[in-house]
């Protein structure tokens, strides 16, 4: 059980427009509304403007933020679900390889903050969930935040995979 307090370090601010989607998986639909919620007004609460997307499953969440990686202009990701324990091994897969997927997509430059709950028991989740409780959704928003304002500091665009064509027709490296 997580202790009554912790650190948080003080939230970036910005000075340039931010753009971030919010990719959910609602199979618990109340509980992702709980994390849609805290998620939202954390990041209206620094100016950032914000789509949602919603997908099947906890599965499909990195497979979505990669889709959008790569083919739209967002500066982070905030991924959020739910998986609650069942019967069988099935917890286990959707909890690890949604969870690797996110951090493989962490590593590949995109600034995500990780919502997706893994409970025991749907009061668990509820007790997670709550924007006037632990808020879950809006400390994956708050921590894509701070991973935005980290690469933004960088100062460097990220580099690119593959080859591209000079201005003389010819493709390098």
């Amino acid at each position: 059980m997580a202790g009554s307090s912790h650190y948080t370090p003080p939230m970036p601010e910005f000075d340039a427009p931010l753009k971030v989607l919010i990719v959910v998986a609602p199979y618990y639909r109340d509980i992702a509304d709980m994390l849609l919620t805290g998620a939202r007004a954390k990041l209206e609460s620094v100016g950032a403007t914000h789509e949602t997307i919603e997908v099947p499953g906890a599965l499909e969440v990195p497979t979505a933020i990669r889709i959008a990686h790569r083919q739209a202009d967002y500066d982070g990701y905030v991924a959020l679900g739910c998986v609650i324990r069942g019967e069988t091994t099935h917890y286990e897969t959707v909890c690890n390889d949604s969870s690797r997927g996110l951090t493989l997509l962490g590593l590949d430059s995109a600034c995500i903050g990780n919502g997706i709950l893994t409970v025991e028991n749907y009061d668990q989740a509820a007790v997670r969930a709550q924007p006037d409780g632990q808020d879950k959704g809006g400390g994956a928003a708050e921590a894509a935040l701070h991973l935005i304002a980290l690469s933004r500091s960088m100062g460097r665009a990220p580099k690119g995979i593959g080859f591209k064509v000079a201005g003389d027709g010819t493709t390098k490296a």
